[in-house]
């Protein structure tokens, strides 16, 4: 069982997800909480890694970090594979040698986003992108290697420290806009990190090891989450629904997505975890966190 004195290594530090997991650590009272991002450490050097993860000992590793750039992968897949692959395989391996247990945060895109049932944690994965066939891969390399480990599948992510969703809206907002163009046949869940580092440091205290599917609750499209967003917000800004074929038009060369993100949450309900609050709620926390 983790205690205070638990070592516990974060990666993607800079990022929305590895923030908020440190900070939640800090609230639990584990004092040896390590935030480390590309500065401290170049996750593709798999010499590094080990070393790295060697000498710090961990009790436990939350691999946050990862290739986020949907479109800009399609150009640049080695490098992705690098960073979304064989990264995650480094570090499971350095995990399995100081017997660590390791979180490795996955992607609704390793779906093909076909029909409109939720897809539950052994459905195929069959991901359209190269973001979403290295995030795929990365799940083999954690499960191939080493049984201590979370999978944790998200999608359409808002956080405190860092881009996202949310923020692009307000700017555009600030902006002066007053009629915006937002895919409607896009479904899916958002996922708060403030919410979801909970979860993942409930997860880390039990040995419920496995795949798990964690958003807030409700299913939504991204045209809907606009107009929560600027009615939250008192703004009044006309939201056109349009197609994804129809955005394509409007800006091409961008990654294929899937249409349906649904994901079944049966596996936090099977282990007993607390699924995520409604994201309608979380959006009015998270709009208040970042006033």
């Amino acid at each position: 069982m983790l205690d205070k004195y638990s070592k516990i290594l974060v990666t993607g530090f800079n990022g929305q997800l590895g923030y908020d997991c440190v900070r939640e650590l800090k609230e639990r009272g584990y004092n040896n909480v390590s935030g480390i991002d590309i500065k401290e450490l170049d996750l593709t050097n798999e010499i590094a890694v080990m070393d790295y993860i060697i000498e710090f000992n961990p009790d436990v590793v939350m691999h946050n970090a990862a290739w986020t750039q949907v479109d800009k992968a399609e150009l640049e897949p080695e490098k992705v594979k690098m960073i979304n692959t064989l990264a995650p395989k480094y570090i499971a391996e350095a995990c399995k040698i100081v017997g660590a247990k390791m979180v490795y945060i996955s992607t609704d895109y390793v779906f093909d986003g076909l029909g409109n049932t939720p897809f539950e944690i052994d459905s195929p994965r069959t991901g359209l992108s190269v973001y979403g066939k290295t995030k795929s891969d990365g799940e083999d390399m954690v499960r191939n290697t080493i049984d201590e480990h979370f999978i944790v599948r998200i999608s359409w992510v808002f956080g405190k420290n860092g881009n996202n969703f949310v923020k692009t809206m307000l700017k555009l907002a600030s902006m002066g806009k007053n009629e915006l163009n937002i895919v409607s046949d896009q479904i899916g869940s958002v996922t708060y990190t403030y919410d979801l580092s909970k979860l993942l440091c409930d997860m880390i205290e039990t040995e419920k090891y496995g795949t798990y599917h964690a958003t807030n609750e409700g299913f939504i499209s991204w045209a809907d989450f606009a107009e929560e967003i600027f009615k939250e917000k008192g703004l009044n800004i006309k939201i056109n629904h349009i197609s994804t074929n129809d955005y394509l038009k409007l800006v091409p060369q961008q990654a294929k997505r899937p249409l349906n993100s649904r994901m079944s949450k049966k596996s936090l309900d099977d282990a007993g975890f607390k699924r995520l609050p409604d994201w309608k709620d979380a959006l009015k926390r998270y709009l208040k966190e970042i006033e």
